[in-house]
């Protein structure tokens, strides 16, 4: 009985700990869950290595997302692939983004997600949620080196167009509320922003 007592009362005092270490979650380890059915009723993505909670879709943000995947595939035709809120994988990470263009054929994707080689740009649609979507994700998309990161802002009305990554950021930022713009891997592609912010 002694010897269960010493094991049970450990002279470590938790008081004193003053550094945890948090465990991380593979994108295998990710997946195995996903398997085992364990994350069926969550809706979570893995970002850094931490499953994070998703915020609820609303019903203007899910029109948005379904307007946008459209009008852009009007646009790009077969030149590339327009995903709606699928998940792409990266090295620790596997969000799942609102719009992702990535190149073709589909078949590509048939036994694996996008990877980042595979991504020309990523769309994210933002309502109580800007600060994740400006700081959180667009660090994660530049440090794998994403070309281009758009955010849409439904309460201001904004498009903010993010470029050029460089050590976890984007060193060029811009901002639209008209207008046309190209993305970087299509030039010639002209987008209306009024169109794909819903105002027109």
């Amino acid at each position: 009985m002694k010897e269960i007592l010493f094991l049970l009362t450990p002279s470590l005092n938790f008081n004193d700990m003053t550094t945890y270490t948090l465990v991380k979650w593979t994108v295998e380890d990710y997946h195995r869950m996903i398997d085992a059915g364990i994350l069926d009723d969550r809706h979570v993505e893995l970002i850094a290595g931490e499953i994070i909670q998703m915020s609820p879709e609303g019903s203007f943000h899910r029109f948005l997302n379904h307007r946008g995947v459209k009008y852009l595939r009007s646009i790009l035709a077969n030149k590339a692939e327009v995903m709606e809120a699928h998940p792409i994988t990266l090295l620790d990470s596997e969000p799942e983004p609102d719009i992702t263009i990535v190149r073709t054929p589909d078949t590509l994707y048939l036994n694996r997600h996008p990877y980042a080689k595979d991504i020309y740009w990523i769309i994210e649609i933002a309502d109580s949620t800007l600060k994740k979507y400006l700081i959180d994700k667009k660090t994660l998309y530049a440090k794998f080196d994403i070309p281009e990161y758009w955010v849409i802002d439904i309460n201001n009305k904004i498009l903010y167009v993010f470029q050029n990554p460089q050590e976890s950021d984007y060193t060029i930022t811009k901002t639209y509320q008209e207008g046309k713009i190209s993305p970087l891997a299509f030039p010639k592609a002209e987008i209306d922003v009024k169109k794909l912010i819903a105002l027109e």
